[in-house]
């Protein structure tokens, strides 16, 4: 029996001796390699943190104390440490989640998976415990030098410095690395701290001489006083974290277990907030990702586990429309720029920034910062393109709405992963982007329907310069073209019956076009006349899909979006303003945190499938 089938909670690692966890832990990457390779999944981080994570459960005794992972997709060696062993459904419908989930475990707390918010939960559970007498109890943030990169990490160590008795231990997990490289100046801070590790040996030197020297003055107490703050200054950057009140330890080799184990011992006995800086090495033990300069096998699909090579062919996918047209508007014009928040590669800017680096900006895990950085570049006479996850514009709505929209600047949003995204989640599903958008005077919203219709949507986007623009697009592989039957103003139909009156204006706004269309066909062998439209810019609502309206009996609005607030809500409004009297249906995600499956799974268990949206309106044309 291997040592990690003994393991079922933390008490069992704590049993284990010290010469059996470098075993240990080769077990546990074996383990990774062979069942992330069957699911897809974060295979890279979970490999850099395996040392680290035997640590934090042999020092800290959860869930006494209290483990926060920052965005949690490096809590796989978490979750086996705690007991669940089987991995054969990770990320799939009924199987563990690929991030922490109460539901799975009295051990896991934070399941938002959005970067940077560990520190301001850490902060409010070692305060909600000393206000209730819980001293005892130690939290335990886990950051990753990415996610530092974030304002709301700089926010909560203002205030965690400002409490010298928390008793809380922030551990950064530095692996110079987000999704690829960090970037920026705190990179570079933490790059100089990787090589002042001779440091502490002369604080310690200069602290045991001057506590020897008889008179606090004089020249030689003047000299090593001296010597010690000059040489702080210049290779001890350390000090931004002493300086604000944080004690701090590191840096420290996150593969050796042993060293991390004193240094997290050491962290827990000060009594207050200590950082504890870890070196690790993403995709550590793992060949093909060590040598993946692009990523290190951030998040793979199924892979072969020998050679790291994808398994599943996929066709283009909508990111890689977007990328091409993105190229090429670079090309046709120079006052295009362009602003990731450390997703240079999954949001598709990379062959962006290969060609125009010099107009091509990373800011970090700072999406307010991009959004506001944005309407500066507007008003310095560019056009900004700030590319992001949908689920990740919910951070930047202040910055959308007050920055760009109150100043009409021209900036351009695309959301990738708009919609259900599937596998990773109720945190990453994309569904509030429409209802965010809707509410903000003056902006234009496209939902491309298919890969064609993304490039020009993109490129029609960057003509608008008194205005924010959003396109948004599925996560996945597009499609073939969805065909125009006519269009009529800025209005496609894209199905109509031959002759006669239309029964049911069924409108599919982007991804939806497609299942608007067989719902349509459906209906149609019934008997049922529909029209299918697609507005292509979905928000405000054209007057030509108002008029187009006019002829139907009744209005369906099929959107992958939370149906509160959604484009259904604005059509409903538009109509009423009209003067048109036929009913809005509107088929949308119900206001509900849905968990992980397949996108077709989660769509299937919405109700947005082309049977379903068939069978509902067939329910209410009866």
């Amino acid at each position: 029996m291997s040592l990690l089938e003994h393991i079922e909670g933390p008490d069992d690692l704590r049993r284990l001796r010290a010469d059996q966890l470098p075993a240990l832990s080769e077990e546990i990457r074996r383990f990774l390699v062979e069942e992330v390779s069957r699911t897809g999944g974060h295979l890279g981080p979970n490999l850099g943190v395996v040392e680290l994570t035997i640590a934090l459960h042999r020092v800290f005794d959860s869930p006494r104390d209290t483990i926060v992972f920052d965005t949690g997709h490096q809590s796989y060696v978490h979750k086996l440490l705690t007991g669940r062993h089987d991995f054969s459904g990770l990320r799939t419908q009924g199987g563990l989640s690929g991030y922490p989930s109460r539901a799975e475990s009295e051990h896991d707390v934070v399941e938002n998976s959005h970067a940077s918010a560990s520190l301001s939960w850490a902060h409010g559970i070692a305060a909600g415990r000393v206000v209730r007498g819980e001293r005892h109890r130690h939290t335990v943030a886990v950051i990753g030098d990415g996610a530092l990169t974030g304002g709301m990490a700089w926010e909560a160590l203002n205030n965690i410095a400002a409490e010298p008795d928390l008793p809380l231990v922030i551990v950064v997990n530095d692996n110079e690395r987000s999704y690829a490289p960090t970037r920026g100046g705190l990179a570079d801070h933490l790059a100089t701290l990787r090589t002042t590790r001779g440091y502490e040996r002369f604080l310690d030197w200069g602290r045991h001489t001057l506590a020897r020297t008889p008179v606090v003055g004089g020249p030689m107490y003047e000299t090593l006083h001296g010597v010690k703050k000059g040489l702080k200054d210049i290779v001890a950057p350390q000090g931004l974290f002493e300086d604000l009140g944080l004690k701090y330890i590191g840096p420290v080799d996150g593969h050796d277990e042993h060293a991390v184990e004193a240094a997290l011992r050491k962290a827990r006995a000060f009594g207050g907030p200590v950082l504890v800086h870890v070196l690790t090495q993403k995709g550590r033990g793992y060949h093909p990702a060590i040598t993946d300069e692009a990523d290190q096998f951030h998040a793979v699909g199924v892979i072969n586990p020998e050679t790291g090579l994808p398994l599943e062919i996929a066709g283009r996918s909508w990111t890689d429309e977007f990328s091409d047209e993105m190229v090429r508007i670079g090309r046709d014009r120079d006052d295009v720029v362009a602003i990731t928040a450390a997703m240079m590669i999954p949001v598709g800017l990379r062959d962006f920034a290969d060609h125009y680096p010099e107009r091509t900006f990373d800011v970090g895990i700072a999406e307010q910062h991009a959004l506001t950085m944005a309407a500066g570049l507007a008003f310095a006479g560019l056009h900004p393109v700030v590319a992001v996850y949908a689920t990740f514009l919910n951070r930047a709505f202040d910055q959308l709405l007050m920055d760009c929209a109150l100043h009409r600047a021209g900036v351009t949003v695309v959301l990738d992963r708009s919609g259900i995204t599937g596998p990773d989640g109720a945190s990453h599903h994309g569904m509030w982007d429409m209802t965010i958008s809707g509410v903000v005077p003056g902006l234009h919203l496209a939902a491309p329907r298919d890969g064609q219709q993304v490039a020009r949507a993109v490129r029609a986007a960057v003509d608008v310069t008194d205005a924010p623009t959003v396109v948004r697009f599925p996560k996945g592989t597009v499609g073939d073209p969805v065909e125009t039957v006519r269009t009529t103003g800025t209005v496609d139909v894209l199905a109509e019956p031959d002759e006669g009156e239309v029964d049911v204006l069924l409108v599919g706004i982007g991804s939806m076009a497609t299942t608007a269309v067989t719902a349509a066909e459906k209906l149609a062998a019934e008997g049922v006349r529909v029209r299918v439209a697609d507005p292509v810019w979905a928000l405000p609502v054209s007057s030509d899909l108002v008029e187009l309206a006019r002829g139907a009996g009744r209005v369906c609005v099929v959107e992958d979006n939370v149906v509160v607030g959604g484009v259904g809500s604005h059509v409903e409004l538009a109509l009423r303003e009209g003067g048109l009297a036929a009913p809005v249906d509107q088929f949308g995600i119900p206001p509900e945190f849905l968990d992980h499956g397949s996108r077709g799974q989660v769509l299937d268990r919405v109700g947005l499938t082309p049977d379903a949206v068939a069978s509902r309106l067939r329910d209410r044309l009866a």
